[in-house]
């Protein structure tokens, strides 16, 4: 995992939790490349992004989904 103000990859499509109502709830958006998950806060697009494997985020969300 690394973290960077902005991302080295290709221009980045972010997209927002279909859970992010805009009412301060903590949420995050991501970006899906061929080999990489990026991940950022919504409300500090311009911070710091973590940045995974895709193989890793592939992992997280089968864990999610099986809870």
């Amino acid at each position: 995992m690394t973290t960077a103000a902005q991302p080295t990859d290709r221009a980045l499509v972010w997209h927002t939790s279909s859970y992010s109502n805009g009412a301060g709830g903590e949420c995050v958006e991501c970006a899906i490349t061929s080999t990489r998950a990026h991940v950022r806060d919504t409300k500090k697009v311009d911070g710091p992004v973590v940045t995974v494997a895709g193989t890793s985020w592939a992992a997280f969300l089968q864990a999610l989904k099986r809870g």
